[in-house]
């Protein structure tokens, strides 16, 4: 069973770029998520680095009812669904 949060987090993911920077190191982000960068000592370091820093990204942007890019046709904006008891 796959999560909204978890396939927003993956279609985000697969638009990262990454650098390498002079001193050995990279760099990554994600251009439409604005602040989500990451830095690490290798390439995997960073992508780690940068799925926990979107993660956080994402959560504290929901907190704070900011309005999140929509990847992948997943519009975390919306307000959810609730069905009633009953129906469940």
């Amino acid at each position: 069973m796959r999560y909204i949060l978890s396939e927003y987090v993956e279609q985000a993911m697969a638009q990262a770029t990454y650098d390498k920077l002079e001193d050995g190191t990279y760099s990554g982000r994600i251009p439409t998520c604005k602040g989500a960068v990451a830095f690490g000592s290798t390439l995997r370091e960073c992508e780690d680095s940068l799925r926990s820093t979107l993660e956080d990204w994402i959560l504290l942007g929901l907190k704070m009812r900011h309005a999140l890019p929509v990847i992948g046709h997943i519009d975390l904006n919306k307000e959810p669904v609730r069905e009633s008891v009953d129906t469940v």
